[in-house]
């Protein structure tokens, strides 16, 4: 089963939940944010389009 491990965004209003929230107001360091994180947490990161980045683990546990 996939998980969301991080959740990168521009305003924290939009998001809610059990992962850990980055806050990056500026594009550019929202991106290099999650592009980093995927490398650390060898997830798979989607942008929603929205302001906001997942990381999605695919691994089974």
């Amino acid at each position: 089963m996939s998980k969301i491990v991080a959740i990168i965004t521009m305003e924290h209003e939009k998001v809610a939940g059990g992962a850990p929230i980055f806050v990056e107001p500026d594009e550019e360091k929202r991106e290099a944010t999650a592009f980093l994180l995927e490398k650390i947490l060898d997830a798979a990161v989607h942008d929603l389009k929205n302001g906001c980045f997942i990381l999605v683990s695919h691994h089974q546990t």
